[in-house]
């Protein structure tokens, strides 16, 4: 190759890049940009022959259409709502991800967030901090039920919500899922019940875990009426993608009691701006939201394996882009 390929990591990544000088090194120079916006990528990404893009911005018809030559982006993660796909498939195009990368780290921080959460176990800490004589007792957690035989309710039964199924079923739960899009016999190969309508896995959830990707559909689908429906006292775990749960309403169920608790790794701003409802209400000590709600920086994702994997694997990706092969994860 007597040139070689020009590929721009546009945020996120920063450090010496071996995963990606491995697999591309030989075709191509690879070049971090670390933007925190899609405006930061002007006059950066247009020559470009690869994109690599990660959680941290936007890619929109704006910077796609800008691009001279460029011949695969790749979303090195799952979900792929900050690209716009179409656009880049209408200038010829392809688009993949990685979805297969943190499949079991999520999972296990879906799980560890309810187990925190449903065993008292976040809130006793946070009133002990507080006032170690008074709060040292298990009465203000009372009364706490047992979580084998609640219901342990996913929206979206992919990769992650069939992970966590099997672990929310290995804790005795009684595991449900809404997915209209999940073809017949999973339940049944998993063993766990299928619902037919959002409503029922509200109604009947414990815990309700949101797995899905965001789109359209989904977009708020948990909110101030949806979380009504779950019964009084019941828990809300978010690590899927921000925009799934609107959390403005979130404050005022905690408030009330309605949910006893509430854990959420992802956002739609990340990091958040200090002046989020959410957040004041998390900082406040005077809000039930200061004892029972954790509030992580997207994080669920993270493992050093699981890092490597995303990475190497988007790496591949971009190869097989550039050097016209086919692409196993393409999204558009």
């Amino acid at each position: 190759m007597d040139e070689k390929f020009r590929v721009v990591i546009t945020d996120f990544i920063t450090d010496d890049l071996v995963p990606e000088r491995e697999i591309l090194g030989d075709i191509a120079d690879i070049i971090p940009v670390n933007a925190f916006s899609e405006e930061e990528l002007e006059g950066k990404i247009e020559d470009a022959d690869g994109i690599m893009v990660y959680h941290s911005l936007e890619l929109t018809a704006k910077s796609i259409n800008r691009l001279e030559r460029c011949k695969v982006i790749v979303r090195p993660g799952v979900g792929v709502d900050n690209v716009d796909h179409v656009t880049a498939r209408s200038r010829g195009i392809p688009v993949a991800n990685v979805p297969d990368y943190g499949t079991e780290e999520v999972a296990d921080s879906a799980i560890g967030l309810t187990l925190s959460l449903t065993r008292g176990i976040t809130t006793l800490n946070s009133l002990l901090r507080d006032n170690l004589t008074i709060a040292w007792k298990q009465t203000h957690v009372e009364p706490l039920p047992r979580l084998r035989g609640r219901g342990f309710g996913i929206i979206g039964l992919g990769r992650i919500g069939m992970a966590t199924a099997v672990r929310a079923k290995a804790l005795g739960m009684d595991v449900l899922f809404y997915d209209p899009h999940r073809e017949d016999g999973y339940d049944k190969a998993l063993g766990v019940r299928r619902v037919e309508t959002l409503d029922e896995l509200l109604n009947q959830s414990f815990v309700v875990s949101p797995h899905c990707p965001l789109t359209e559909e989904t977009h708020h689908i948990i909110n101030a009426e949806t979380i009504a429906k779950m019964p009084a006292g019941s828990y809300l775990v978010n690590t899927s993608r921000g925009g799934v749960v609107d959390t403005s309403a979130l404050p005022d169920a905690l408030a009330s009691g309605h949910l006893a608790g509430a854990g959420i790794d992802v956002l739609v701003l990340e990091p958040p701006r200090p002046d989020d409802p959410l957040l004041k209400a998390w900082r406040d000590p005077a809000h039930p939201a200061h004892h029972r709600l954790i509030v992580n920086p997207h994080s669920a994702f993270y493992c050093a394996e699981g890092m490597i994997d995303m990475r190497t694997k988007g790496a591949i990706a971009c190869r097989r882009g550039l050097l016209g092969e086919p692409i196993r994860t393409l999204v558009n």
